[in-house]
């Protein structure tokens, strides 16, 4: 089946129109096609939006030639042209790989808007490869499904229009119709997986098995259909036993699972929530840990985008605790917002018609906000007797993880306010005038390494 602009619009026809289409455009043999297949398409229907991106990821010495190479086949093709440029070194403990393939779909999904989708040239051999990368690495169903046609991505979409079509052909349609594209010399580093399955491991199979790209390919569709059946149930499961006020899991509920449902509740809760998966082993140390703990106890389990918490009985998934210091005293210029160091949030003091703080205690006091040292105590507003903190965190029902961050506000070295929580009696106002009220936002979650359903290319 040879590709054309005709066979790209009906794949297109297939899933819902995009205001916008951006094409992933490294200037290789592959996104080359998908780029003619644009243009002619573009030509042929003014409705068809389109614009090819360039994400110059800085790692080959010949990058901006590269760069200035696809800027000028755009221009020639009629196609609108973006470059993007990011940094795509390594974390510790990144690979290269997935270093430039996060960075890249992070900058790919900024750019995009509502509805738009992602153009990319994937075809029917990359999918074998990536089907026999994921099982060399013991993948699951989602992995065995490899890459889907069409993946939620960013606000819109991301599709791969030349799934059906294999390597042989888009390069007997760029050699036909003379097209020149870009040689990555990294291609044929065998240092890299993918290299080495593309150049050894598929044309010694083919050797014996000739249609052996097409038939892994068809594998992966049939996994990619019972992962849909899988990830349908796993929607159910989780919904039944999710709390939707604090997006936790209930531990009781999980517990009436099988052991099968409950990590398939797990995967599907930590995906919808935007976390990088963690391992099997992972998984398998929340439910033999988390799950089995004595509901008095607070476990942990820690990997490196996330951790899973219990209190109660509750699951809780949180960013990964960073460093901070509890011994920390802090002036506050009360009527100006407070952003609180570690990335703990920030204290706002709100006029308020109802309980409170006394305006005038507040404009003469010298504020200060300080952290649990132990044995700290408050009166609330409306109770009788102090009670320490320890007991009042207790009958809320705030986890320990967040007491140890709350807020304290003090006035004068005494202790005013505890986070959003209470107001200790004595700083309390008249409840039928206008007081002070003290709100605690927690900072938005750091955006995780990919968008849910990254592509695996």
């Amino acid at each position: 089946m040879n590709p054309s602009a005709a066979r790209l619009r009906a794949n297109l026809a297939r899933h819902p129109p995009s205001p916008h289409y951006w094409i992933a455009y490294s200037g290789g043999l592959d996104s080359r096609v998908l780029l003619r297949l644009c243009a002619e398409l573009a030509r042929a229907r003014q409705d068809f939006r389109c614009t090819a991106v360039h994400v110059h990821h800085g790692l080959q010495t010949a990058a901006e030639h590269w760069a200035e190479q696809c800027r000028t086949t755009c221009e020639a093709e009629g196609v609108a042209f973006r470059l993007l440029r990011v940094d795509a070194r390594p974390r510790p403990g990144q690979s290269p790989e997935e270093a430039a393939r996060a960075a890249r779909y992070q900058a790919l999904a900024a750019l995009m808007g509502t509805g738009d989708a992602l153009l990319t040239a994937q075809h029917r051999d990359d999918q074998a490869e990536t089907l026999l990368l994921q099982l060399l690495r013991g993948a699951g169903l989602p992995g065995l499904a490899a890459m889907p046609e069409r993946a939620a991505f960013g606000p819109g979409f991301l599709l791969r229009p030349l799934l059906e079509h294999g390597r042989a052909e888009l390069r007997g349609y760029a050699e036909a119709l003379k097209l020149d594209w870009v040689e990555d010399p990294s291609n044929r580093d065998l240092g890299y997986d993918r290299n080495f399955i593309r150049h050894r491991i598929l044309p010694a199979l083919a050797e014996r098995w000739p249609a052996v790209n097409a038939t892994l390919s068809r594998s992966a569709q049939h996994c990619a259909e019972a992962q849909a059946t899988l990830a349908a149930l796993a929607r159910d499961l989780c919904h039944a036993a999710l709390n939707p006020e604090r997006e936790t899991l209930y531990v009781d509920r999980l517990l009436d699972y099988t052991a099968a449902d409950r990590r398939l509740v797990l995967r599907e809760w930590i995906g919808s929530q935007g976390f990088r998966m963690p391992s099997a082993r992972v998984l398998g140390q929340v439910l033999d840990c988390a799950l089995n703990a004595h509901p008095e106890r607070s476990p942990a389990v820690r990997w490196r985008e996330g951790e899973i918490r219990r209190y109660r009985n509750e699951l809780y998934l949180l960013p990964p605790a960073g460093p901070f210091d509890s011994q920390a005293v802090i002036a506050w210029n009360g009527p100006a917002p407070l952003v609180l160091p570690d990335g703990n949030g920030e204290l706002i003091a709100l006029p308020t018609d109802g309980p409170g703080i006394a305006p005038g205690l507040w404009r003469t006091a010298a504020i200060s906000v300080r952290y649990r040292q132990g044995g700290e105590t408050c009166r609330p507003l409306g109770r009788a007797g102090a009670r320490e903190l320890k007991k009042l965190f207790q009958e809320a029902g705030i986890p320990p993880w967040v007491r140890e961050r709350t807020p304290l506000v003090y006035m004068d070295g005494r202790l005013a306010a505890v986070g959003k929580w209470w107001i200790c009696q004595e700083f309390a106002g008249d409840g039928t005038g206008r007081n002070i009220a003290i709100e605690w936002h927690a900072l938005p979650r750091p955006a995780q390494a990919l968008p849910r359903n990254p592509a695996t290319d």
